[in-house]
């Protein structure tokens, strides 16, 4: 019986539609493996970023945000300067700072778009001083400059005086009226302050 061969022609045009089909489905399944490798990296990266950071961006990108505090509290404002475990804000309704342990944060709301950039690989201005800056050390500096601020604690007293020295996780507050100068005639009384007890901490006029 003798076979009859295809045209040279027709035979490469199957082999091309075959060898098409093929490098078609090595590319879709190179594309899927790549869409998988880069959706395991992206969770990874993300993974790794720490509330700290997206908080610096949203300070340099002074971006409004509704800050939510674990006494209840909520404030509209923009983010100054991020420390190591506190944060400073401008209030809308203050010319002053609003400097709030990051413990006390209980969530950070904004714009969608806003959210989304402090996820992204951003190079952010280096800041390894500030880095070292607790709240310990803020706190020290404002007793140096002797600096009068008004303390929310979490027990939902409200206080206002001149911090007279600031240790490692206390402070000592002396407590006056506001718009008084911290002289001993106008102190009503003297507290020792935990750290931890502060839900944060306003200062009138002055810039963080």
């Amino acid at each position: 019986m003798r076979v009859q061969s295809l045209s040279p022609t027709l035979d490469r045009v199957q082999w091309d539609r075959l060898f098409e089909d093929l490098e078609g489905q090595l590319t879709a399944e190179w594309e899927a493996e790549r869409a998988v490798l880069d959706a395991e990296s992206e969770r990874l990266r993300i993974a790794k970023l720490a509330l700290r950071t997206r908080l610096r961006r949203l300070e340099q990108d002074s971006a409004l945000i509704g800050l939510r505090l674990a006494d209840g509290d909520r404030r509209s404002v923009r983010i100054r300067a991020v420390g190591m475990d506190w944060i400073a804000a401008r209030t809308a309704d203050s010319s002053g700072a609003l400097i709030v342990p990051m413990a006390s944060i209980t969530s950070i709301e904004t714009a969608h778009g806003a959210l989304l950039a402090t996820l992204e690989d951003a190079l952010l201005p280096a800041d390894e001083l500030r880095e070292r800056m607790t709240l310990g050390f803020l706190m020290r500096d404002l007793a140096r400059r002797r600096t009068p601020l008004h303390v929310a604690l979490r027990d939902g007293e409200r206080v206002h005086g001149t911090i007279d020295r600031a240790g490692a996780d206390h402070l000592d507050l002396a407590i006056h009226d506001t718009g008084q100068a911290r002289r001993a005639e106008a102190v009503r009384a003297f507290r020792l302050v935990p750290f931890a007890a502060i839900m944060s901490a306003r200062v009138d006029g002055t810039v963080i």
